[in-house]
């Protein structure tokens, strides 16, 4: 699937979660098309909440995902230098009985 439809995906799926989620706890009253003015303090109550936790939960995931990274990166640095060492050590134990007759 192409990375700027999943996004899209993604995103809708938390809009219709959140809208849903909103919905429900402020929402008791459908007698009227609009809505209550206690019940749009709510729903816009709720929203910021939920942005303001998703963006924080985002910038947790985003630090822990960098320290992740570039553990790997050193995890994977140190494997090639190993390699190349084991290499080295390889080409050096086959040259050397060459070089001796």
């Amino acid at each position: 699937m192409d990375s700027n439809l999943r996004n899209l995906k993604d995103f809708l799926t938390l809009y219709n979660k959140v809208t849903e989620l909103c919905f429900n706890r402020c929402v008791d009253n459908l007698s009227q098309r609009e809505l209550f003015d206690q019940e749009k303090t709510c729903v816009d109550r709720c929203v910021t909440k939920f942005a303001r936790f998703n963006q924080s939960m985002m910038k947790s995931y985003v630090d822990v995902q960098t320290k992740i990274n570039a553990k790997r990166m050193e995890e994977a640095e140190q494997a090639a230098k190993l390699i190349a060492e084991q290499q080295q050590k390889e080409v050096v134990t086959s040259v050397a009985p060459a070089v001796s007759l």
